[in-house]
Formats: structure tokens, C-alpha cells, sequence
């Protein structure tokens, strides 16, 4: 193996260990409480827990929300199907997807076939 080859190994494994080391554990630091936008379409509604759940009183944007469509994915919510206490491990996870479907879109656009053919000379 050649110098490059070392040095590039070597960075995507540095790069490996840096997002592993971010997306798992400044995820452990995420709050778990309302964002802005949550905040936000709560206001005039009082969240009251019940036997069915967590319901809404008041006068609120949020009464006329209803589940997204990724709310049942394994990743929904940062956390691994639902469990609390992963949103470390459903970093990474997230972190590994988007690694793999990035890089392999790269990887066919780069390919030599993709590229026109150079026409000096003709």
C-alpha cells in the first residue's frame, strides 16, 4: 500500500471515529423537551395526561395536528423503535445510512462510464 493510500485510509477512519464520537454521544445531550416550533403551536393549550394519554386542552394549532407519516420508522423521534435511551445508538444509525446512500451516489456519478468522452483530436 502507498503513502496516499495509507493517508487516506487513515483520514476516513479519523472521520469514522469523529462522526461515531458526535452523532452518539452529543446526542445524549438532546433535550427532550419542546423545541420552538412545539412551543409554539401549544401555546393557549394545557397538556393534561389521561388514562387514553397525553391530551390537549385549550385553544391551540396543535389540536388539529396528527401524526406524520415517519412517525411508526424504526428512527422516529431519535430513538430506536420508540425505546428511551437510544438516541445515542439512533445517531450513529443515522449517521452510518446516510454515509452509505450518500457515498454511493457518489460513487456512481464518479465512475468513469458516467463521464463524456473527450472528443480532442476527432
Amino acid at each position: 500500500m502507498t503513502g496516499t493510500a495509507r493517508r487516506h485510509w487513515r483520514f476516513w477512519i479519523g472521520f469514522a471515529v469523529v462522526t461515531a464520537l458526535i452523532a452518539g454521544g452529543v446526542s445524549y445531550f438532546a433535550s427532550s423537551s419542546p423545541d420552538g416550533l412545539d412551543s409554539a403551536t401549544l401555546k393557549g393549550c394545557e397538556v393534561v395526561e389521561t388514562v387514553d394519554g397525553t391530551q390537549l386542552r385549550g385553544d391551540c394549532i396543535a389540536q388539529h395536528a396528527g401524526e406524520h407519516a415517519m412517525a411508526a420508522s424504526p428512527l422516529a423521534d431519535y430513538a430506536i423503535a420508540g425505546r428511551h435511551g437510544t438516541g445515542g445508538l439512533a445517531g450513529v444509525v443515522g449517521v452510518v445510512v446516510t454515509v452509505v446512500v450518500a457515498g454511493g451516489a457518489f460513487w456512481l456519478i464518479s465512475r468513469p462510464w458516467a463521464k463524456p468522452k473527450s472528443t480532442v483530436g476527432d
